[in-house]
């Protein structure tokens, strides 16, 4: 893998412009954060300014043993095209719902994927609607289960001596890691409910809030835990309870319980409540915003965040490589290319055929 290129292809909206963005920076920072292929190009399949497959012309002509194409939607069609002249391409083909199928042509954005896979219906509370993920979920699942395919199947090209397309939908990842919702449903016929942050497994777990307006999370999955966070509460006569006793009861009862643990944790602030709970060996944690990761010893210790160089910014704080791999640690190379930086490279047309594909709209700066 180390020698293999990655390469991104960015369509052009029908707007005729990239996602703009309502941050001071020019691109989004979600853009610079997480899209760090090596090279990037922009290449306009919606336009009718050109001849229909004229750009398939002005496609790569790759002459490396191996590359990783990142491409989406529509631009997909690109690299395809290629593999006939490079058996070894690893293609990565993202898209809302797949190559093929029913919906195969439906607009996939991670919204929709995200309220259709299921997790927005047990996303909430049940007395509301269900509740999108405030980020991009879908396609950051998909972004990791995309760059496991292409290891495989750049392992697999380098024994067979063949590459082959990914089918990467965001719909299957996401689905897949929701776990095993449809099992649950035919075993028991019922369709799990809206609980919030309670969990309807075990109990007590929840989120709690201090005294100064801040939260924490309490999580005591297993019975010598609960009986700790009982008696840290100062309630241990509730161990022998028969509402509390076992995990199944407590799972019952878990909003009486629930209201006896958080009216102990309202006396204290958010700090005072980590601190009495660790001492008493009982699993709580702070309910983080990012002025307070950006402050935490640990976080900074294990440089979690790191500054990376930015045009705009000097310093753009982002996360650090992960996993960690202590014989081979990975590093970030370059900053995120801006899109379409690489057009030039990537088409390998002279100064005026490049003009040209400028102006009647096959490409895009």
């Amino acid at each position: 893998m180390s020698e293999a290129e990655t390469i991104q292809f960015s369509p052009r909206n029908r707007a005729g412009a990239q996602t703009t963005s309502a941050h001071a920076h020019s691109s989004h920072p979600a853009t610079t954060c997480f899209t760090r292929p090596e090279l990037n190009a922009i290449l306009n399949l919606y336009g009718r300014k050109v001849a229909a497959g004229e750009w398939r012309d002005y496609a790569i002509d790759f002459g490396r043993e191996k590359a990783v194409f990142s491409v989406f939607r529509r631009a997909s069609e690109v690299p395809l095209y290629r593999i006939e002249k490079n058996p070894k391409l690893v293609v990565v083909r993202i898209s809302g719902w797949g190559q093929d199928g029913p919906y195969r042509r439906r607009p996939g954005f991670g919204s929709l994927i995200e309220g259709m896979s299921g997790f927005a219906a047990i996303n909430g509370f049940g007395d509301r609607e269900p509740v999108l993920p405030p980020m991009y979920l879908a396609d950051g699942f998909a972004g990791l289960f995309g760059a496991s395919a292409a290891l495989i199947a750049l392992r697999a090209a380098e024994q067979s001596g063949r590459g082959q397309v990914v089918d990467l939908p965001l719909l299957d990842p996401l689905f897949a890691m929701l776990g095993p919702q449809a099992a649950a449903y035919r075993l028991t016929g019922k369709i799990k409910p809206r609980t919030g942050s309670r969990s309807t497994n075990s109990a007590p777990r929840n989120v709690y809030r201090c005294k100064d307006g801040l939260y924490v999370a309490l999580s005591a999955s297993t019975q010598k835990m609960a009986e700790r966070t009982l008696s840290a509460v100062g309630r241990p006569e509730l161990i022998d309870d028969p509402r509390y006793r076992t995990n199944g009861e407590r799972v019952k009862h878990a909003a009486e319980l629930d209201a006896i643990i958080g009216a102990f944790i309202a006396q204290r602030t958010q700090a005072e409540n980590v601190a009495f709970f660790e001492q008493a060996e009982v699993t709580i944690g702070p309910i983080y915003d990012v002025r307070q990761i950006l402050e935490d010893p640990h976080f900074i210790e294990r440089e979690i965040i790191a500054d990376y160089p930015d045009d705009e910014m000097d310093a753009f704080p982002m996360h650090h490589v992960v996993p960690r791999l202590l014989g081979t640690p990975g590093s970030i190379r370059s900053p995120a290319p801006k899109l379409g930086q690489h057009n030039r490279e990537l088409l390998g047309v002279s100064a005026s055929e490049y003009k040209r594909l400028l102006e009647t709209g096959v490409v895009h700066e």
